[in-house]
């Protein structure tokens, strides 16, 4: 057989066998997919969504009887602005590739956009359906705004033209209002945080009136920040009542709906922020008309009740009445002023006697035998105390001479001698003493020191 392909000019040999284990032949495919389809774009519709707690996203895109499974990692996930369901069209752009655990085929999305309506309207209705099944659009958790509030906080960047619209119209209408500014990002990705940071400020410190929070008009993307879950949520927790004013009037944002009160514009929030000056003096003015009108009223209808009742017979004998006790109280003052009189006559004259018999009456004599009974007194209680002196001092005199009789001291003068032993005790017998023992003498004057040589009972 061989000899024949040979002499026909041609050689047949088998074909090589090459052998792939499992984990090569994925990991080749996959790097020959990936390298193919590495920005694909897919259209289908969303089933078996799951969430889990990791960020990632997971879903089978379904299209007919195909299916491929999805898998978005929470890095392009957190960047979604709406929420993916089952049941939902959408367009996938990611890089196709081979899960080698299952080696099963699946896409890597990186961008998602729900078909038809853009991801931006999707996620503002479902943040929309969301919040407003919580009770946080309802009218009855609305907080009234102050009409004429003596301090504004105003919730925007410091370099927007919104800014100065408000403050433009705050100063034409009171120029006397205080006005408090949380700069803050009105545009991109931190732009709700900060908004969320300034109505949270505000109500920490309760340094306000009424809280604005604005920004001019703009395409969907820019407002979007105030869209964002987070913010809307600062915004229904403020205890402070809350204005929103974003963008131009046919603009809505999440956070018109939970505000207190939706201002189409800046400018508007302004104007409905606060009254103006003349307002607010053309209503003091309205008011004050009002209540003469009112006064003058009462005044005429108890005018006329007043003529009535004085018609009446009771009224006649109220007023007999009261001249009888108008006349009764004129007596009695009458005889109140005379009574004064002359007990003030009397006074005088008791003074008059009083001060003549002052006159003639001479204090020096009085003075003068109060001093002689002065000094005789004090001569004899001189004369007592020396007496007294005298007698203690004799008897001191006495007790001392007892005293020194009865001293040791003295009996020391008649050439005796106290003797004591080493620790100072007085000696009475003499036994107690060892030869050798340190004792001590006490003199009539000094002392001694001496040794036992001898002892003798």
């Amino acid at each position: 057989m061989s000899s024949l392909s040979d002499q026909m000019g041609f050689s047949f040999r088998p074909p090589e066998r090459r052998v792939w284990k499992v984990r090569e032949l994925v990991a080749a495919v996959r790097s020959h997919i990936e390298r193919e389809y590495s920005d694909a774009w897919v259209e289908g519709e969303i089933s078996n969504f799951r969430a889990p707690d990791s960020g990632h996203l997971y879903f089978t895109l379904k299209d007919g009887n195909a299916q491929m499974r999805t898998v978005m990692f929470r890095s392009s996930a957190r960047l979604l602005r709406f929420r993916p369901a089952d049941g939902m069209q959408v367009l996938v752009r990611g890089r196709v590739t081979v899960y080698e655990e299952r080696g099963e085929l699946q896409i890597s999305a990186e961008h998602i956009e729900p078909m038809g309506a853009g991801s931006l309207q999707l996620a503002f209705e479902q943040l929309k359906a969301k919040l407003e099944a919580e009770g946080l659009f309802a009218a009855e958790r609305k907080k009234p705004i102050p009409p004429l509030p003596a301090r504004i906080g105003v919730i925007t960047s410091a370099q927007a033209a919104a800014l100065r619209d408000i403050l433009n119209v705050l100063r034409r209408r009171h120029h006397s209002v205080n006005v408090l500014i949380y700069p803050a990002q009105v545009q991109g990705a931190s732009a709700a945080a900060e908004v969320a940071a300034g109505v949270r400020y505000f109500n920490q410190h309760d340094n306000v009136d009424v809280i604005i929070v604005a920004r001019g008009g703009g395409s969907a993307e820019d407002l979007a920040a105030f869209n964002h879950e987070g913010l809307a949520r600062s915004v229904a927790a403020s205890e402070i009542p809350l204005i929103s004013a974003v963008g131009h009037e046919t603009d809505f944002t999440i956070i018109d709906f939970v505000a207190d009160l939706r201002a189409p514009t800046p400018s508007a929030a302004a104007e409905l922020v606060i009254r103006s000056r003349q307002q607010v003096e053309d209503h003091a003015s309205a008011l004050q008309e009002r209540l003469q009108r009112a006064i003058r009223y009462r005044l005429l209808m108890g005018r006329q009740a007043l003529t009535e009742l004085a018609q009446h017979g009771a009224f006649a004998r109220m007023m007999q009445l009261i001249r009888q006790r108008q006349q009764k109280l004129d007596d009695l003052t009458y005889r109140t002023e005379r009574a004064e009189r002359q007990m003030l006559d009397q006074m005088r004259r008791r003074w008059e006697t009083i001060s003549a018999t002052v006159r003639h009456y001479d204090l020096r004599l009085v003075l003068s035998g109060m001093k002689k009974q002065l000094d005789s007194g004090t001569a004899a209680l001189a004369a007592i105390m020396r007496n007294v002196l005298l007698q203690h001092k004799v008897r001191s005199g006495r007790l001392q001479t007892a005293l020194e009789s009865l001293s040791p001291l003295a009996i020391l003068e008649r050439g005796y001698a106290l003797v004591f032993d080493s620790e100072g005790k007085l000696l009475k017998d003499a036994s107690c003493l060892q030869v050798g023992q340190e004792i001590s003498a006490r003199l009539a004057r000094g002392e001694i020191q001496a040794a036992v040589t001898k002892k003798q009972a």
